[in-house]
């Protein structure tokens, strides 16, 4: 997230590091911090949650998707397994690789050019065998995600307009890029409260005590800024 670097330095003289900003502020200044470096590409926003929970337990695992109202700004390249009428339905939406057990052994061979992996029901005897390949990659199709459906269409559509898919990592951070550097600062606002809340909406039942406990902003080459819990949507 960091350049140690003429440009970065510059950025960072605007941020107070002992500063807790709202988020609106947060979000405001590190766009604006992209504004001033110049970059040669359009950096994505992004934000880090700090959550107060135990990933080593089996019911403290936060994991989902949710809908972005604004997209990402970056295109998803969505692979679909499935046959027949599913297949043909999975195209139409936009589905940009569409196959079965060819797909699959293309896949194990080496093929990547993909960003989402949606399958039918039918086919998860097939994509069972590719876990060693997409399970690292976070690619695995999963009902619980909506990637494991009969409705291919709306599965699809709904990759193509901007869902992501969140985990929380080993040590209780969970992050996502929430648009570009590109985007109005209302649009940006809109798609960090809805992250914010499917994250708030995902706390397992089993926490005690603070759930959220830090969250940050930053851009791709920028510094990060500390964000005020007190101004999140939903329950800190």
């Amino acid at each position: 997230m960091a350049l140690h670097g003429k440009k970065f330095r510059k950025v960072l003289t605007n941020v107070d590091r002992a500063k807790i900003y709202k988020l609106d502020e947060a979000l405001r200044l590190v766009r604006q911090n992209t504004a001033q470096t110049q970059r040669k590409f359009d950096e994505t926003i992004e934000i880090a949650l700090n959550l107060g929970i135990d990933t080593k337990q089996s019911d403290q695992s936060v994991r989902g998707m949710v809908q972005l109202p604004h997209g990402t700004g970056k295109s998803i390249r969505v692979a679909v397994f499935a046959k027949g009428d599913n297949a043909d339905k999975a195209k139409q939406a936009g589905a940009d690789i569409v196959g079965a057990e060819d797909l699959a052994e293309k896949i194990t061979g080496g093929f990547s050019d993909f960003d989402r992996v949606i399958a039918t029901p039918d086919m998860m005897g097939v994509v069972g065998k590719l876990g060693k390949v997409l399970g690292p990659r976070g690619l695995m199709p999963n009902p619980k995600l909506g990637t494991v459906t009969p409705n291919v269409v709306e599965a699809v559509k709904s990759a193509k307009a901007g869902s992501i898919e969140f985990r929380a990592e080993k040590a209780g951070i969970v992050q996502a890029g929430i648009g570009k550097a590109s985007f109005t600062e209302q649009a940006i606002l809109e798609n960090a409260r809805a992250f914010i809340s499917a994250i708030t909406k995902a706390r397992p039942n089993g926490i005690k005590g603070t759930y959220i406990n830090r969250v940050t902003v930053s851009s791709t080459m920028g510094p990060g800024v500390k964000v005020d819990l007190t101004s999140l949507s939903g329950e800190a």
